[in-house]
């Protein structure tokens, strides 16, 4: 059975990094995730056009997060509260034993390990503290940046396509 009670909200550290609930202090990094067109390129979601649009997503993730239906944080450097980007965890099934993991970052921030970082943090917390077996993360074929990163993490494709979109490729850690 899957341990989806998120309260208090599960704040993670690492080396370098805090993941933490995100709050409306993020509404321009949120803005900014969803509106940039570079880090959206490969998503298939309705952009974000204003403020309140950022501010209509985080409460969104957070009623999501006191239901158990998923976790979202915002990725912070320890020593600064601005976030940089955001990693979830959601389509948490007990039935399967599994959950799918997202993220994005600020595009400024791409390229130095801070994803990685982050991954490494909830997947640790995925399999030993949720309880789930498999983790699984679906990336657009041509987005080469996330398959190198899952790859470099030991996330295997799962050679199945996605039902709803061709160029999605599967990948999949087991525990």
């Amino acid at each position: 059975m899957l341990n989806k009670t998120f309260t208090p909200f599960p704040v993670l550290t690492t080396e370098r990094f805090t993941l933490r609930q995100p709050a409306m202090d993020d509404e321009q990094e949120i803005f900014t995730l969803r509106s940039e067109r570079e880090i959206n390129k490969y998503l298939n979601r309705k952009p974000a056009y204003t403020i309140d649009d950022a501010r209509n997503f985080i409460n969104n993730v957070n009623e999501n997060t006191d239901k158990g239906n998923s976790l979202y944080w915002a990725i912070t450097f320890s020593d600064q509260n601005i976030s940089v980007g955001t990693i979830c965890i959601f389509s948490l099934s007990g039935e399967n034993n599994k959950c799918e993991i997202g993220y994005e970052l600020l595009t400024n921030f791409q390229g130095k390990g801070i994803m990685k970082e982050a991954v490494e943090e909830v997947i640790d917390y995925a399999f030993n503290t949720i309880k789930v077996q498999k983790i699984e993360a679906f990336s657009h074929r041509d987005n080469q940046g996330s398959i190198k990163l899952l790859e470099k993490l030991s996330f295997r494709n799962s050679n199945v396509a996605d039902k709803t979109d061709p160029d999605l490729v599967c990948y999949h850690l087991t525990n």
